[in-house]
């Protein structure tokens, strides 16, 4: 495992982590000096001077490419930090015009005659330090397009067509990685300062060559086929290694590269894989930067987020809150730490509490209010009517605005919000048919049952209320069209808990229930594949990888067109990887 170098030397940090207090103005501006100063801007952000940052890359965002570049890079973590369209519309603007930087600065001629004719006929000696860099700055800008377009939309021809999209930053990338193999050959490293335009160059390398091939590792097959028609190509473990040297690199690139390996571990692996995110190398490339930036919202964050992984949330909550009182500049990481909080709240049936975050992100976040509208209903309902009224809201009418309160990010629609829309119509009706555990409903969308499967003691608690709800269904005298569609998802959600309690077989009985009932499911058609994959992964977690392989296969080629379909093949392709005997972590 590698272990992240801090990126400077002790009197260079001192000088970095006190840059905001006076911060110089530049009259001229070569390859070094930008280098520097975009260093200065990083750990300005780390120390919450975000405002300051942008002020110092600013006024020479324009005439040189790693300011243009690090202008870029600050507004394009906020808006994949924060979901929020009109931060993604920004940062999209910003990039283009660092695009136009960049371009300014490289060989007239394609990149892949340009580099290819500079290694083959010319000595390294004779490369040009801002054509190299050049090079790189631009294919991480149109990276960093990239990244966003992964971020606006799941759906799978949005994927397809940003991969397309892309194909000359990962053409400029593998040429990059050429360049450095032959430097490497003939050009020995003499110096490992922060402001070494090799070291640099090396570090955009690993960070943009490691993060295609992470990224391309995760698009299920069906993609993959159609992208390997035109080059692409993605191999998660060498991703990983490449960002793994990067973030142990003394490059400025080597927090990027870490954020990056924490983003995976954290996020991707749950939203979009199994779960099996490596969380004691998330620790250690924390780590240093804890001890560096103690007071860090985004190291804070990232400490927050790993205590919930590790079924933590009393410690999470704490730094939650530390990470919210550190800096107010940007009010849309509170909102992130709002959401977080209404999970931790949420796995501990803390409903009140739950209930106050979703609260404050509908009236504070401007991001998706049809999905904050929804959750704050679904927890509504899940209170006691004593605390339910105490909020002053109207359940029925909650309900009833989410799916006027829908948008579209690049052309499409939302598959989160057309799921929480498409619940919600039930209270369209003049006599209402309330749903069942929504707010445990989507804490499986968000792949929450496996972090909260991490505490036995709400798991358990978790498997009383569906029992009850489970009671009360049977209990119906006059049952609804919804009858065997909510019965389906109580047993689904039942044979979840059973499994991470440890009680394999009862689980496996759910399961089939539910697989058994397909042809009474009117509505909730996605409980059907999804089930299949759950049983697949129980099976998968018993040694029977043939069985977990047919039906997760079954999941993924017998059934189209149900609610979440791109989020459940992005696991599957994670599962069957997996069950191929792709190494996983499971710490």
């Amino acid at each position: 495992m590698a272990h992240v170098g801090n990126g400077a030397s002790n009197e260079e940090e001192d000088c970095f982590e006190d840059a905001y207090d006076k911060i110089p103005v530049a009259s001229q501006m070569d390859l070094h000096t930008s280098i520097q100063e975009v260093t200065v801007a990083l750990n300005l952000v780390l120390n919450n001077k975000f405002s300051e940052a942008l002020d110092l890359l600013k006024p020479w965002s324009k005439d040189s490419m790693y300011h243009a570049l690090g202008y870029s890079s600050i507004l394009v973590m906020q808006a994949a930090m924060t979901f929020d369209p009109r931060d993604i519309q920004t940062a999209m603007t910003v990039i283009k015009e660092a695009l136009q930087t960049c371009q300014r600065f490289r060989k007239r001629n394609s990149v892949v005659e340009s580099l290819s004719s500079l290694v083959s006929k010319q000595s390294n000696e004779n490369l040009r330090e801002e054509e190299m860099h050049a090079e790189i700055c631009y294919a991480e800008c149109l990276l960093q397009k990239a990244t966003l377009t992964f971020v606006q939309d799941e759906n799978m021809i949005s994927f397809i067509k940003g991969g397309i999209k892309i194909r000359t930053s990962y053409n400029i990338y593998k040429e990059c990685q050429n360049v450095l193999s032959s430097s490497q050959v003939t050009s020995p490293v003499t110096s490992t300062a922060t402001s070494d335009p090799y070291s640099q160059f090396e570090g955009g390398v690993k960070l943009g060559i490691g993060t295609f091939n992470l990224m391309l590792s995760l698009l299920p097959q069906r993609i993959l086929r159609l992208l390997e028609i035109i080059g692409f190509s993605g191999n998660r473990d060498f991703g990983l290694s490449q960002l793994r040297e990067g973030a142990s690199s003394h490059s400025l690139r080597a927090i990027l590269s870490a954020l990056t390996l924490l983003f995976y571990h954290t996020y991707i692996t749950l939203i979009l894989g199994t779960g099996e995110g490596n969380l004691v190398e998330a620790e250690a490339l924390l780590e240093p930067y804890l001890s560096k930036y103690p007071k860090g919202s985004i190291i804070l964050f990232y400490s927050a987020r790993i205590a919930v992984l590790r079924g933590n949330f009393e410690k999470a909550q704490v730094k939650y809150q530390e990470c919210i009182s550190s800096q107010a500049q940007w009010r849309q990481i509170h909102h992130l730490c709002y959401w977080e909080l209404m999970w931790c709240h949420s796995f501990q049936q803390d409903w009140p509490e739950a209930y106050r975050y979703a609260d404050l992100l509908c009236r504070e976040s401007r991001w998706s209010k049809a999905i904050y509208v929804y959750q704050k209903a679904a927890i509504l309902s899940m209170m006691s009517e004593e605390d339910a009224k105490k909020s002053g809201e109207n359940l029925v009418d909650l309900f009833r605005q989410v799916e006027g309160l829908k948008q579209r990010l690049a052309g499409k629609s939302i598959p989160t919000e057309k799921f929480a829309i498409r619940k919600s119509r039930r209270y369209k009706a003049d006599t209402p048919v309330k749903l069942v555990v929504p707010a445990l409903e989507m804490m499986y969308v968000w792949n929450g049952f496996s972090i909260v499967g991490k505490r036995a003691d709400f798991t358990d608690a978790l498997l009383v209320t569906i029992e009850t709800a489970e009671e009360e269904l049977r209990n119906q005298t006059s049952p609804s069209e919804f009858h065997y569609d909510d019965g389906c998802l109580l047993q689904m959600l039942k044979g979840l808990c059973l499994k991470h309690l440890g009680r394999l077989l009862q689980a496996e009985l759910c399961y089939t229930q539910v697989i058994s009932s397909e042809r009474q499911i009117r509505y909730d058609h996605y409980l059907i594949p999804f089930t299949l994959y759950e049983l697949g992964l129980l099976y998968k977690q018993q040694g029977d990888f043939n069985k977990a392989t047919r039906l997760i296969e079954n999941a993924k080629l017998n059934y189209k067109d149900y609610s979440m379909e791109s989020r459940l093949h992005f696991r599957i392709h994670a599962a069957l990887n997996s069950l191929r005997g792709s190494p996983v972590s499971t710490p």
